[in-house]
């Protein structure tokens, strides 16, 4: 009795098998819904920009990255060139470059629940544009709706970091006023109108923000852009439908 049934439970599993496989697959491959799509972009936003934000958080995640790393405007070059020739001076312009990337990684801290509140307000329109534009489409929707609270977030923690005395009590704010003070009475001076020298009006810590915000976006891009190419990178089984989905 056991040899018999043996076969015939063997093919009935194997049926089942197969009728599973074959409901899997109708399922994989019918349309997205509207809510799955909302709901996967979601997930995927929240996830890209928290490993975004935790990288640059993390201790070095500005400072040792050559691709964000924060950077003074070309015209600080003279300061810095002035204060090198200081003993001791190069130490002193690293420090300044550290402390204004240690703010930021400080500020990185807090971007994440700002990126999570744009998510909330996703329309379904908006989500499906996501989805079928380009790969930096999240990235650069998230950036039209948190840039302003990001800056909010981060400049004071690098106007913070300017104002710290360096050589003499004098910090880097006041070493850029001053810098700046003297070049723009000559530029608009006679002399200098006729040079055509132009003024600097590059306000120092905001400057700086924006260099800040342009390395978090940096990273929430290269995030979006491994979620939309690489199947591993889709963490969760919605995900998984979503971005492999042909859209």
């Amino acid at each position: 009795m056991i040899k018999l049934s043996l076969p015939l439970l063997i093919l009935a599993l194997f049926t089942s098998c197969s009728e599973l496989r074959q409901i899997a697959d109708r399922l994989e491959s019918r349309p997205l819904t509207n809510q799955e799509a909302i709901d996967g972009l979601r997930e995927a936003l929240i996830i890209g920009s928290d490993s975004a934000a935790s990288r640059l958080s993390a201790l070095d995640g500005y400072y040792r990255d050559e691709l964000v790393r924060i950077a003074l405007p070309p015209e600080a070059q003279i300061i810095t060139d002035n204060l090198a020739l200081l003993p001791g001076g190069a130490r002193l312009v690293e420090d300044v470059i550290l402390r204004i990337n240690r703010a930021a990684e400080d500020a990185a801290r807090g971007a994440a629940p700002i990126f999570a509140g744009a998510v909330t307000g996703m329309t379904i329109q908006d989500g499906f544009a996501i989805l079928r534009g380009e790969n930096d489409a999240a990235t650069q929707y998230l950036k039209s709706r948190t840039h302003d609270q990001l800056f909010d977030l981060y400049q004071p923690r690098i106007k913070n970091s300017l104002d710290r005395p360096l050589v003499g009590n004098i910090s880097t704010a006041e070493s850029w006023d001053n810098l700046t003070g003297q070049w723009n009475r000559l530029a608009r001076s006679a002399a200098g109108r006729i040079a055509d020298l132009q003024p600097v009006e590059t306000d120092l810590a905001s400057f700086l923000t924006e260099q800040a915000l342009d390395g978090l976006f940096l990273k929430l891009a290269q995030e979006e852009l491994r979620i939309r190419t690489d199947p591993a990178a889709r963490v969760t089984e919605l995900l998984r439908r979503v971005f492999g989905h042909d859209r």
